[in-house]
């Protein structure tokens, strides 16, 4: 098996694993792929093994025929079709969906372990499996959580009550067919509580030490905003090198920018944070059974700034309703959806930078850290 260097590696895409010396690459391969059952995959993904500075690793990619053929320019949204999955009704369709995305990725996924690299895959099949049943209702301003499973104050935010399990907490808080009512949330708060459930669900089977820290920090203060996303995720791509603005892996979270500077004034319409679904499909947390396409999210946002308006006490706000009559004509109007879509899908310009030429696509994709023991790099605060 040829020894090469990971940074000169053709591409570097794909899947590598850490801590793999003296085990061949063609036993790494076989190993990891009956782990995520796609040994059937095993004639369509190479292997190779070398050393670096952190040690031996093994990267397993996709073909690059077959990968462009699957997912031409690494546009995955039309991959499920392409395939022929049922992601929905098949849970197994789901992982080959998340598997396939990931041996094909543009930049390398890395793992310490296939250990590590199967729970990856189960919290990101866990996030969709989630995602598909949360509704709520939006509010920037006002938040609730069922009672009987959460207390609020002010300095800790929404903590779990003594005794009560944080997965059920989080489950009755985003999935109404469970609970009976919908509770009011912003769109990147949710995008926690998913994210959060399908990392929880994991750790009850792998790491069920952590899971219990976990309880045990949630029911002293809750995590948020950047440091949620510096303890539970990382981020892939940059500024400087995006991803392609069509690659997207089941269970990713992704913000999409509202490119008008006037209208992202509104709070709460600044941009959009969702879950990626599979399928073609991101999270519509408003309306779970209507899941937005690309095409429809960026009409949406397109739309927001034909809503503008100031309330009362002279604040910017989004009148929805205005705006759902001129979505539903874009989107009946192929030439309108073609202009508004290259206007879109450029990616988005730096925070605070609005230009004519700016999109919405974000240059990055965020997912779950590491959670396995000995290898977990999610590490809980302390105080």
């Amino acid at each position: 098996m040829m020894q090469t260097s990971l940074q000169q590696a053709p591409a570097c895409r794909g899947i590598v694993l850490r801590g793999t010396q003296n085990i061949p690459a063609e036993e790494i391969r076989r190993t990891a792929l009956e782990r995520l059952g796609a040994a059937d995959l095993a004639a369509l993904v190479h292997a190779e093994a070398g050393r670096d500075s952190q040690g031996a690793w093994t990267r397993l990619w996709l073909d690059a025929a077959v990968a462009q053929a699957w997912a031409p320019g690494f546009n995955t949204l039309q991959l499920a079709q392409t395939l022929q999955l049922d992601t929905v009704s098949r849970p197994a369709d789901l992982l080959r969906e998340i598997v396939v995305t990931l041996l094909m990725g543009p930049v390398a996924f890395e793992y310490p372990s296939i250990d590590e690299l199967v729970s990856a895959v189960h919290i990101r099949r866990n996030i969709v499996q989630a995602a598909r049943k949360t509704t709520l209702a939006f509010d920037t301003a006002a938040a609730e959580r069922p009672e009987g499973y959460w207390t609020y104050d002010q300095a800790t935010g929404f903590t779990i009550l003594p005794g009560v399990s944080l997965i059920d907490a989080l489950t009755q808080a985003t999935q109404p067919d469970i609970s009976g009512s919908m509770y009011a949330f912003s769109c990147y708060r949710a995008t926690e509580y998913v994210t959060l459930l399908g990392i929880a669900q994991e750790l009850a089977h792998s790491n069920p030490s952590m899971l219990a820290q976990l309880q045990a920090l949630w029911s002293r203060r809750a995590i948020m905003s950047g440091e949620f996303h510096e303890v539970f995720l990382r981020e892939q791509g940059s500024m400087e090198a995006p991803l392609p603005p069509f690659y997207y892996v089941p269970g990713d979270r992704t913000w999409f920018r509202n490119p008008d500077a006037a209208s992202a004034e509104a709070a709460g319409f600044e941009g959009s944070w969702v879950m990626y679904k599979g399928g073609g499909l991101f999270t519509n947390f408003w309306k779970h059974q209507q899941p937005y396409t690309l095409t429809t999210k960026c009409v949406e946002i397109y739309h927001w700034r034909h809503g503008l308006y100031r309330d009362a006490q002279g604040e910017e706000r989004i009148d929805e309703v205005h705006i759902e009559p001129l979505i539903e004509a874009t989107l009946d109007d192929p030439a309108e959806v073609a202009r508004i879509m290259a206007l879109m899908t450029r990616y988005r310009e730096p925070r605070g930078v609005y230009t004519e030429a700016g999109g919405c696509i974000d240059t990055t994709r965020e997912f779950a850290r590491w959670v396995r023991p000995g290898t977990a790099d999610l590490a809980l605060p302390t105080e």
